[in-house]
């Protein structure tokens, strides 16, 4: 009998603590400001040795401006420009490049019709191991692919925090 009594204790125990279990908040690896402001200053470092006056937007895990920077001499355009450039990054998990070249063929390029994406380079993930937990998006450069170099070497900058 006392062994049924403990038994029904522990179900009565295991059956409370399950569901408190399945309510715990979930825990993710997000863009925290100082990577951003990190990731910008490399970004800026790379553009302005080469050249180029550019603006730069950090998008987090969710798509959400985390930072923007409008750089010296840039035009109006390169704000907006930069944020949809990360945009299209983070929600396609690849550059924005990769994205241009994959709606090149007519077959994909239905793609280009989904909200707020550009198919012209200087977007690019920003990943936390395999994880993506934001983007970056660079414009102002003379071409995209300049623009992702940028992007690439301010990424660079603190690869070793992204680990």
């Amino acid at each position: 009998m006392r062994s049924l009594i403990i038994a029904a204790v522990m179900a009565s125990a295991i059956g409370l603590a399950a569901p408190a279990a399945a309510q715990a908040p979930e825990t993710e690896k997000n863009i925290s400001m100082g990577l951003a402001m990190a990731i910008i200053q490399g970004t800026l470092e790379q553009c302005t040795k080469d050249g180029y006056k550019v603006s730069i937007t950090i998008v987090d895990k969710a798509g959400n401006v985390a930072a923007q920077l409008r750089g010296d001499g840039t035009n109006p355009h390169t704000m907006e420009f930069s944020r949809l450039k990360a945009w299209t990054s983070r929600t396609r998990g690849q550059t924005s490049l990769e994205f241009m070249k994959v709606t090149a063929d007519p077959a994909n390029a239905y793609l280009r019709q989904i909200p707020n994406v550009v198919a012209v380079g200087g977007g690019v993930p920003i990943k936390a191991g395999n994880e993506i937990i934001g983007a970056i998006g660079v414009s102002g450069a003379p071409g995209g692919e300049k623009d992702e170099v940028c992007a690439n070497a301010g990424i660079a900058k603190v690869e070793a925090a992204l680990k």
